[in-house]
């Protein structure tokens, strides 16, 4: 797909002044201008999304990825509600959602097999599967037409860093100098290898293979397998995908390099000792393994070089959280650093990004940590997978469980203040249509009930909407640029300290 054929408005936010701690090369340095202001290391679903959400602020971007080309297999990945909400933001979704598949938004947790609560609070209350390459020319196309430049077959060798800039060291030799660095470079990074920040928790002890696969075998005895395969406890999950096709999640034989994707016959032999029949499958669509590892970097930011995805968090994809993991790291931090670059971003904005996404990471790691004793063999497992399935007969139990899976419960510690404050806000209707179109340039917004407050000093950041019939339980609010409620009220004053809190000092 063209770039051109994505929604990418450009750049409007004028520049006001130096970077606040991220101060530009001392004059008579000999050191020279800076190529870039950010370098991202890894052009995956999180790297490109980063890319765009810096270039909406038109900061100077260039990501670096090692592959030269497409991966050799497509493996399909889930999109979860609040990545959704996250794509609808940046007027993204449309262009997504006719590249995917749409579900129900059920079974995540642990793979019991529930239905969607009752109550979720979105417009988007679906998973959206699709195959991971597919999302990240989507994403990585956005954000070149937004004016990223991307070089595929490079990668960083080396960092050094100061108090004016860093100079990254690509792999052929070339030197590079920018304010920043981000690694976005996956599990193995180089970037958090070459900080040495510590990445602990628990190494691999088993590995799964996924895949979707065509079978031979009648719908019928497909079935009648699968339920006398339920009642043996051993661990596995394995479903219809379509006519003629299965989801199939298996233990496989061993731990293995999880660089080279798994063949059919491995997946046939798998199949073979866990349910007693291969099922008929060939012609498999996409296969992939992965292991059980779960890894939190100790810290996310060291100076001027900053972690993001899989760079700062590993964890087995039960739920398949990590993807939309990584992609809202990159929507929390990307305007956050654009605000550092830029240089209207209060002292501590940055400090933000550990401060509520390590928590978040933290959360889900023991989420996974907890479906996959769920989902282990033996008696203790599976007498407390037993007592969760009747539990999550409970609406409220069912609704907590999908709301951690897909982040809409996520709410960042903002202090003391009504049940609004740190939450993300729905996709509410107001009157030019739908809160989510007003957030497409990545700009904060006040929406007011009262026509009584203002954005002021702060227009050049913050948009103001005076909608009296906007459907809030307040009489105002202001929204980050991710979408999050930074400050609920009515006193001019009270949102004036939560402008300068988040948008820096006023301008005139």
């Amino acid at each position: 797909m063209h770039p051109s054929q994505l929604i990418a408005e450009p750049p409007t936010t004028p520049a006001v002044g130096d970077v606040s701690g991220f101060p530009s090369p001392h004059p008579g340095s000999g050191r020279g201008p800076l190529e870039f202001d950010v370098i991202i290391a890894g052009c995956g679903p999180t790297g490109a999304m980063l890319a765009a959400e810096l270039r909406l602020h038109d900061v100077r971007v260039l990501v670096v990825e090692k592959e030269t080309g497409p991966v050799s297999y497509a493996r399909i990945v889930g999109l979860h509600i609040r990545s959704l909400e996250v794509m609808a933001m940046r007027g993204l979704l449309e262009r997504i959602r006719e590249r995917g598949r749409q579900r129900p938004a059920a079974g995540f947790f642990a793979a019991i097999d529930k239905p969607a609560p009752e109550g979720l609070d979105s417009a988007y209350a679906y998973l959206l599967g699709i195959p991971q390459p597919v999302l990240v020319d989507l994403l990585e196309a956005h954000a070149v037409a937004l004016g990223a430049e991307v070089r595929h077959g490079s990668t960083v060798a080396g960092l050094e860093q100061d108090d004016d800039s860093v100079t990254v060291e690509l792999g052929g030799g070339e030197r590079l100098r920018a304010r920043c660095l981000v690694g976005c470079d996956g599990a193995h990074s180089t970037v958090r290898k070459l900080l040495g920040v510590g990445f602990p928790g628990e190494p691999a002890r088993n590995e799964t293979l996924m895949g979707e696969l065509e079978t031979g075998m009648p719908p019928e005895e497909i079935a009648a397998r699968l339920s006398e395969l339920r009642g043996t406890g051993r661990r596995a999950d394995i479903r219809p995908a379509g006519a003629g096709v299965l989801r199939v999640i298996v233990p496989a034989a061993g731990v293995s390099d999880r660089a080279e994707p798994p063949t059919l016959e491995e997946f046939r032999q798998q199949l073979r000792t866990v349910a007693g029949t291969d099922f008929g499958v060939h012609s498999p669509r996409w296969l992939s393994r992965f292991g059980d590892a779960t890894r939190l970097a100790e810290r996310y930011r060291v100076g001027r070089v900053l972690l993001a995805g899989d760079a700062a968090h590993i964890h087995p994809p039960i739920g398949g959280q990590g993807l939309n993991l990584g992609v809202q790291d990159a929507f929390n931090l990307g305007w956050k650093l654009a605000a550092q670059i830029r240089g209207w971003a209060p002292d501590t904005l940055l400090d933000t990004y550990q401060a509520e996404r390590h928590p978040v990471a933290a959360d889900v790691l023991d989420n996974t940590r907890a479906q996959r004793e769920l989902s282990s063999p033996g008696p203790g497992p599976e007498a407390v997978r037993r007592l969760f399935t009747e539990l999550m007969d409970i609406n409220e139990v069912n609704r907590l469980l999908m709301e951690k899976i897909t982040a809409i419960g996520v709410r960042y510690d903002f202090g003391p203040g009504p049940a609004l404050l740190g939450r993300r806000l729905p996709d509410i209707e107001v009157r030019q249509g739908n809160l989510y179109s007003l957030l497409h340039r990545g700009r904060g917004l006040l929406l007011d009930r009262t026509g009584r407050l203002t954005a002021g000093g702060w227009s050049d950041r913050v948009d103001h909407l005076a909608d009296p019939t906007a459907a809030l339980d307040a009489p105002c609010v202001l929204v980050r640029p991710d979408g999050h409620v930074a400050w609920s009220g009515d006193d001019q004053q009270d949102l004036d300290h939560h402008l300068s809190r988040w948008f820096g000092r006023p301008t005139g």
